[in-house]
């Protein structure tokens, strides 16, 4: 699991209420795929791979866990706790809640790897297709 010393410099400085379940939260998503990286971004945690971003702490001033999924409705399995009609999101209570939602968690970031694997698949498909007609 790759933690980023600026994603802990963010924590010592910002002190979330809900740190302890902020912190469970970020564990699960960073270990549930080894492309899964995290980064600072306009003052707040952002999870991504390669093929983008998969996730943000939002409104984390506030006592709770509301992570923001930047693509949530590509998503296709059945998430009983994702919310939200356009923006998706999912909310964790406290640090228990996020390790009792955890297989969730680790089910919609490994399929939202696969969505990127499949993406990055094609374009390099369609790149070497377009170089053969070319010659």
């Amino acid at each position: 699991m790759a933690t980023s010393a600026a994603v802990e410099r963010w924590f010592a400085s910002t002190k979330p209420p809900s740190e302890a379940a902020l912190r469970r939260v970020r564990d699960i998503v960073l270990g549930a795929h080894p492309s899964m990286r995290e980064r600072i971004q306009y003052g707040i945690t952002f999870s991504s791979t390669r093929s983008g971003d998969f996730a943000a702490f939002v409104r984390y001033s506030e006592p709770g866990v509301n992570l923001r999924l930047m693509r949530g409705r590509r998503l296709r399995g059945r998430y009983p706790h994702l919310e939200g009609a356009t923006v998706k999101r999912i909310r964790i209570g406290d640090q228990r809640e996020a390790s009792a939602r955890a297989s969730e968690l680790r089910s919609m970031v490994k399929e939202w790897c696969a969505l990127g694997d499949a993406a990055q698949a094609k374009a390099t498909a369609t790149r070497a297709t377009s170089r053969r007609a070319r010659r």
